[in-house]
């Protein structure tokens, strides 16, 4: 498989954290957009209102020049509001009494004379400090008041509603969009899952055959040059060719895991390394009371992890400086591994995503190394890995997790 079309795999991720905010823009404009045109017209609808309920009043007012009593005015006026099916109306006579009201189901149910009249007089009490009554004064054909009213109202149920609305609607939007976002993590996943698999299937695949023409060149070497030491260290070579292939190929199934001791399976892994690595990188490791401490694990692909955090350490320190590691307890059923250099840092934005596939500070890395160790922590070891510390200049902690087996 060749990096090209690695890399293509890769670019799925970007185009879907693309797709995904484009998804969001788009249900944040439309949500956006309904709340303000919903408000445009809840504060139209509302602006008609008072102004229908303002023409009861005038309506009232021209009947009574027309009326010799005040009874007769109200009867009329009555005969108007019963147009009204929408706003709540109450009618008040010059002693605060309610006379006439309209668009009060509660009321309505009420049998009792008495509890009506006292719910009618809450509402009066409520809506007055709403909206400012509007008083109208019952004057008759000669001039000489008879009489006052007042109108007391509030906005429609039917208002309320489409005040609200557009909230609701917007609440509806964001559930929206977070099932969209988690059916394109799910889409994501799968496709990550479907790239690793297929490239180390393919990896493995084709280390297979030169690494049986090495082996088979080793054992050669050893019959004829025994003695020579360099046969030795160039059959370590191989052997860790082998190890190598047996770690992509258990990418893609669930490997076979053991209880292990951590701290002999981190000092394996660092001794090879120290041959293969710059002479001015010092490795200490610190692990006291945890050296007995075992976790179930797979070595090839826990020593891989290792490996892959080390050697981003040799790079961040441009092969000098100090590597340390520190193993302890976290309560009774943690072991915390830190892997601590003194290299150049990462900034708050490398951090975030430096676990991403295909995300890399290297002029010539994949961005495949942490995302590996990422996986095999998580998804094999049901462990966790994250990035503790960093600082430009200070050096970075990346730190494991691991479940003590007990």
């Amino acid at each position: 498989m060749s990096r090209f079309r690695i890399l293509n795999a890769i670019d799925v991720y970007a185009t879907g954290t693309i797709q995904k905010w484009i998804v969001l823009g788009l249900s944040l404009g439309i949500g956006i957009g309904s709340v303000l045109y919903t408000n445009k017209l809840v504060k139209e609808i509302k602006k008609r209102e008072d102004w229908q309920v303002n023409l009861y009043a005038k309506t009232l007012e021209f009947i009574a020049n027309e009326h010799e009593t005040n009874q007769n005015a109200l009867f009329a006026l009555e005969e108007i509001i019963q147009a009204n099916t929408t706003i709540p109306v109450i009618l008040t006579n010059e002693n605060g009494s309610p006379v006439f009201y309209k668009n009060l189901p509660k009321a309505d149910v009420l049998t009792d004379p008495e509890e009506r009249e006292y719910y009618l007089l809450q509402k009066i009490s409520e809506m007055g400090l709403i909206k400012a009554p509007i008083l109208v004064n019952l004057v008759d054909a000669r001039g000489n008041q008879y009489g006052q009213t007042m109108i007391y109202f509030e906005d429609s149920l039917l208002l309320g509603r489409l005040r609200y609305y557009p909230y609701v609607q917007l609440s509806i939007i964001l559930v929206f969009v977070m099932v969209v976002f988690i059916v394109f993590d799910f889409s994501r996943l799968s496709e990550q899952n479907r790239v690793w698999v297929g490239l180390a299937k393919e990896t493995a695949h084709q280390l297979g055959t030169p690494l049986s023409s090495l082996m088979a060149w080793v054992l050669h070497f050893k019959d004829k040059y025994a003695e020579d030491p360099y046969i030795e260290e160039l059959d370590k070579d191989v052997q860790r060719l082998e190890i190598i292939t047996q770690r992509f190929s258990s990418i893609g199934s669930m490997p076979k895991m053991h209880v292990l001791n951590v701290y002999d399976q981190v000092v394996t892994t660092i001794e090879y390394l120290k041959s293969r690595v710059s002479k001015k990188v010092i490795f200490t490791i610190y692990a006291s009371d945890v050296k007995e401490t075992c976790s179930k694990m797979n070595a090839e692909l826990f020593s891989w992890v290792i490996e892959n955090l080390v050697k981003n350490a040799v790079d961040a320190m441009s092969g000098a400086g100090q590597i340390s590691i520190y193993m302890s307890k976290t309560g009774v059923d943690k072991l915390t591994l830190d892997i601590e250099d003194d290299g150049k840092g990462m900034t708050p934005k490398t951090t975030r995503q430096i676990f991403s596939p295909g995300y890399t500070t290297k002029a010539r890395g994949w961005g495949l190394g942490l995302t590996l160790s990422k996986r095999i922590i998580e998804n094999y070891h049901r462990g966790k890995i994250i990035i503790k510390k960093s600082a430009l200049d200070k050096g970075t902690t990346f730190r494991i997790l691991l479940d003590i087996a007990i």
